[in-house]
């Protein structure tokens, strides 16, 4: 049984590749960070370009420029304009901006200029590309590839014509002091200043293995020189872009050279570097050692440990652990600067208050398990005898419920209505705040799908249209009568519904059932799971669930529901558009998505209970249907709170669903508990919808990756040119969105083939319109 849960997981969601993204400092799309003043520019916004490394160094600049808090500065000589923090591309290309605004600034440098490009290779063949692409600024480059030793006399060339000095020192943190910003070096020094810009590049610390014989004199972490390893028998760690091309390299030194990588296979690397490791090992010129680890490192070997468990020990010359470095996190902590993935002691604090806030709401709102308290203080009730207060004509109108008005109080009775126009509210707010910062048609078109499904059949028609509808008497009689009691069945009597002799209470169907025209099955189960077989909601949900959803996501993918359509999609489009980058990444939260199957197991069970109910009204699975659907007993009172409703609607949908949001994002409900997700899983795998890519323009910067709110490893499918067919994808758009050099496309493809069927027309990647833009004025 484990075993065929093991090839069922492995099928639905482990083959796909899981890699994690690296934390960095927290950056808006203006190198802005969350400590007013500070801007974060080059390698640290993710994009490993040296294009755009100088373009965000000078946009930087441009946009302090325009801070009215920074024209309306008081100058001093104690005071500097702008404190540029590392003397890479991005720092000195925002040193010439600088310059040529004359403000008063500095350059710290902590080791030399343009230190990243001198600790390159000798001769490694750098790439300047996108080729069409003119930097902001004044460091512009001549050549699309050039080597290392010709662009360092490049650039140093560039920055002494315009005698730019700087300062030798090691920053230790960016502190707050009033409306000033202070500098503070590592021996105590202090540059007060207006505004900072951490130019530092991923300069940290290297990743350490923590193994015996790692501080050896053998053990290398970067390639110098391939050369100095002719006839050497070389070990190389690692599993991206620069451990391939040094293997690569050394081979061609005639190294003997083994690669060991701790995964079964290559997912980051450019398919050209896997290509040709794949070319040498069938040239017998590689030992290739997937999924292993170096455990051990001795002055005349190695010792390699397989995925089985057991070792391998061979003779060995010298070692190169190609592992990357770390982000010099520690800096942007020391600053309080926030960081991707962490969270402070007040933030923990923070995100308790908030899931207590939440419980509150959804305890409050569904009449739970403390609603004799909510009640006390909260009497939505008297709606209707407030709003008659404001004189005799409004007096008049709440008695006539067939008015606008008198519909309208009555609905107010309910804690739903609140519940329901604060969604849409937010909705449209942060809606309209997409908008307006992705500004691309795909982004706007579904965003305000989404809007106008929240708005008009998920709140204005349960709550006043149809109510409405009804006490203007158009479901007494004939067809409207025949709908009515069809989808909305009543509270009241027959007799009470034809005289209008009206609830107190409420209104006197259960027009909430048009949740059910947008709710599929099992997402929501409350058209299904009724005390009485209601034939016509049956084969809605069994059209919607089993033919029209199929259909759909066999077409344009399980997005075109959870990003166009559902509300939970539109929430997390919206409100959980700015936390995308917060969902973890990894095979451990990979297996998590299997709860979505776990619940969709018990729905499907309770389905079976639920149909053997209606035969057998007798049994306790009629007469106790409600206490594990609703956790009432037979008075209506609640008593289990691991119902469905409760534990799985309001728990998880509710309580965790929108309090992970700022913290793990805003799809936390919708990758991994969702059980109509988990079905459309299954219809995923049969699609026609994939994110295809265009690999040679792939720079394997890993921006797709970090912003996909449902965890999927994007990059790791784009740098080889596949199409991407994760079942996890909602369409969103991020991915295709953020890509730098506009790799990326929605479209449909033949599954067996994978061949391109069709390129989706509404444009989504901001780069693909300015070439497009480009191409026509041309």
């Amino acid at each position: 049984m484990l075993n065929l849960v093991h090839r069922y997981s492995h099928w639905l969601h482990g083959r796909w590749p899981d890699g994690t993204v690296e934390k960095l400092p927290v950056v808006q799309a203006d190198g802005s960070t969350n400590i007013p003043g500070t801007y974060i520019v080059g390698d640290l916004t993710g994009v490993p370009l040296l294009k755009f490394s100088a373009d965000t160094g000078a946009k930087a600049v441009n946009q302090l420029l325009t801070e009215p808090s920074f024209i309306s500065r008081k100058r001093s000589s104690e005071v500097l304009d702008l404190v540029i923090i590392g003397g890479g591309v991005s720092g000195y290309s925002a040193a010439l901006v600088a310059k040529e605004k004359n403000l008063n600034f500095t350059i710290i440098e902590a080791n030399q200029s343009f230190s990243t490009i001198v600790n390159f290779p000798n001769k490694k063949p750098i790439y300047t590309y996108p080729s069409e692409m003119i930097p902001t600024g004044e460091l512009q480059f001549s050549e699309q590839v050039v080597d290392r030793e010709s662009l360092l006399e490049e650039l140093r060339q560039k920055i002494a014509r315009e005698d730019i000095e700087y300062h030798m020192g090691t920053a230790h943190r960016i502190k707050k002091n009033g409306g000033i910003l202070n500098v503070v070096m590592e021996d105590g020094f202090v540059f007060m200043t207006h505004r900072v810009i951490v130019a530092i590049g991923r300069s940290g610390k290297y990743q350490l293995l923590n193994i015996p014989g790692e501080n050896k004199d053998k053990v290398s972490n970067r390639l110098l020189d391939p050369a100095h390893y002719n006839n050497k028998k070389l070990l190389v760690v690692g599993g991206g872009d620069s451990a391939l091309e040094a293997t690569i390299a050394s081979v061609e030194q005639n190294a003997e050279v083994t690669l060991s990588y701790r995964k079964s296979l290559f997912s980051r690397p450019k398919l050209e570097n896997i290509n040709k490791i794949k070319q040498l090992v069938d040239d017998g010129k590689l030992d290739l050692k997937l999924s292993t680890r170096l455990v051990n490192i001795d002055d005349d070997n190695v010792t390699l440990q397989h995925e089985s468990g057991s070792t391998e020990v061979f003779a060995n010359d010298k070692v190169l652990l190609s592992t990357g470095r770390q982000a010099p996190l520690d800096f942007f902590r020391r600053s309080k600067m926030a960081i991707s993935g962490e969270s402070t002691a007040l933030g923990w604090v923070y995100f308790g208050l908030f899931l207590i806030f939440l419980t509150a709401l959804y305890d409050w709102k569904s009449y739970g398990f403390l609603n004799t308290w909510w009640s006390s203080f909260s009497n939505t009730e008297a709606m209707p005898t407030v709003i008659a207060g404001f004189g005799e004509w409004w007096q008049q109108q709440v008695a006539d419920r067939s008015t606008l008005v008198g519909t309208l109080a009555v609905s107010l009775k309910s804690r739903s209505f609140y519940y329901t126009l604060l969604y849409t509210v937010l909705i449209g707010v942060f809606g309209w705040q997409r908008i307006k910062r992705r500004n691309t048609p795909c982004v706007t078109v579904q965003t305000l799908v989404l809007f106008t499904i929240q708005l008009v059949p998920l709140f204005l028609l349960p709550e006043i249209i149809l109510p409405w509808m009804g006490y203007l008497g158009m479901f007494d009689t004939g067809w409207g009568m025949s709908i009515a009691d069809a989808l909305f069945p009543s509270y009241i009597s027959v007799q009470e519904l034809a005289s209008h002799t009206w609830p107190d209470w409420g209104h006197p169907r259960a027009y909430w059932h048009a949740y059910g025209f947008i709710f599929a099955w099992p997402l929501s189960v409350y058209q299904v799971f009724t005390p009485e077989p209601m034939f016509v909601w049956l084969v809605i949900s069994v059209l919607q669930t089993f033919v029209f959803i199929p259909a759909l996501v066999y077409k344009y993918g399980k997005g075109a529901y959870c990003s166009w359509i559902c509300s939970c999609g539109a929430m997390a489009e919206t409100m959980g558009d700015q936390h995308r980058h917060k969902m973890p990444h990894g095979p451990g939260w990979n297996k998590l998505n299997m709860l979505g199957q776990f619940f969709l197991l018990v729905a499907f069970a309770m389905l079976v209970i639920r149909i053997l109910g209606w035969i057998y009204p007798e049994s306790w699975m009629h007469q106790s249907f409600d206490l594990l659907l609703k956790g009432e007993d037979e008075n209506y009172k609640l008593v289990n709170a691991i119902s469905w409703k409760w534990l799985v609607d309001i728990f998880f949908a509710g309580v965790l669903g929108f309090g992970l949001y700022f913290k793990y994002s805003g799809r936390t409900w919708c990758r991994f508990a969702c059980p109509l997700a988990a079905l459309m899983h299954i219809y995923s795998l049969f699609s026609r919808f994939a994110i295809v890519s265009e690999k040679s323009k792939c720079i394997s910067c890993n921006q797709c990756t970090s912003v996909c709110h449902q965890g999927i490893d994007v990059m790791s499918f784009a740098n080889k040119g596949e199409p991407m067919t994760d079942p996890q994808c909602v369409r969103c758009s991020a991915c295709i969105q953020t890509c730098p050099t506009g790799v990326l496309n929605f479209a449909e493809i033949d599954r067996k083939t994978k061949k391109v069927i069709k390129i989706d027309r509404l444009a989504a990647s901001p780069v693909q319109i300015a070439e497009l833009i480009e191409v026509k004025n041309v």
